[in-house]
């Protein structure tokens, strides 16, 4: 029972999956030379040949990259200085920090916009990176400041004592000893970057749309639905390889946080 029980669980959340991978390999739209109905990879042909959505492919991949690469850069350094250094309201600040993460984001949309566009980032992928981080440094900080917690002071003194400096201390023996934390940070970031709808309508009104806002754009009155999930299925994949290159990490770093 326990075993079908868990089966029909894995059914119904996989269901809506391979209905669309299903659908994105059918032409749901008659053409000259396809009828409707046909399988194949039309759909994901003519996904690749639209250059508004390969555009929008590539924004999402940088602005992505970027925030991930921001947030751990900056977050690993004061996930390290709440770890190890004590002050008035060290646990608070934290606190705040991750409340500030939870703040509705339509409620900063409007200042954001206004101080964005002074700045010319609207329309562009750095821009989306930058608010980004607002929302996923924090995750960042809060993951990180757990694992560094989690390794003893006497591992740092050591380092210290054999004559290292800062940044010799960070990447040759901290980044190393918190790796599995860094994976489970970047998977986070990731994917709150990746799947974020409001700021990129915001910040995207003519240019460096994403994938979210190119997916959304594909609906009209005669929307070709398999060339909507061929999309949707491309953008499924950056998902899945940054699951399998962390694997090892996302285990790990689970297994330490239990």
């Amino acid at each position: 029972m326990r075993h079908l029980g868990i089966l029909a669980l894995a059914a119904f959340i996989l269901l809506p999956l391979v209905q669309a991978v299903l659908l994105s390999f059918t032409a749901t739209l008659p053409t000259d030379d396809v009828a409707e109905g046909t399988l194949g990879l039309m759909n994901y042909r003519n996904v690749l040949a639209a250059p508004e959505l390969r555009a929008a492919m590539v924004n999402s991949l940088v602005y992505v990259g970027l925030n991930v690469a921001l947030c751990i850069a900056v977050g690993l350094p004061a996930a390290y200085a709440l770890a190890r250094r004590r002050f008035t309201g060290d646990r608070h600040f934290l606190l705040m920090i991750l409340v500030f993460r939870v703040t509705p984001p339509v409620v900063l949309s409007l200042p954001i916009f206004i101080l964005f566009s002074r700045f010319g980032l609207v329309n562009s992928p750095v821009g989306i990176a930058l608010v980004h981080c607002l929302f996923n440094l924090p995750v960042a900080i809060w993951v990180l400041e757990s694992f560094i917690r989690a390794v003893p002071r006497e591992f740092d003194e050591t380092a210290f004592l054999d004559g290292h400096s800062g940044p010799s201390f960070f990447f040759r023996h901290l980044i190393p000893q918190i790796a599995p934390g860094i994976g489970v940070a970047a998977f986070f970031c990731f994917i709150f970057s990746w799947v974020e709808v409001v700021f990129a309508r915001i910040l995207t009104v003519t240019g460096g749309k994403p994938i979210t806002m190119a997916i959304q754009a594909m609906f009209s009155f005669r929307t070709d639905v398999g060339m909507v999930m061929a999309m949707t299925c491309l953008s499924l994949v950056p998902g899945v390889a940054m699951i399998w290159f962390v694997r090892n990490h996302l285990s790990r770093g689970f297994a330490l946080r239990a």
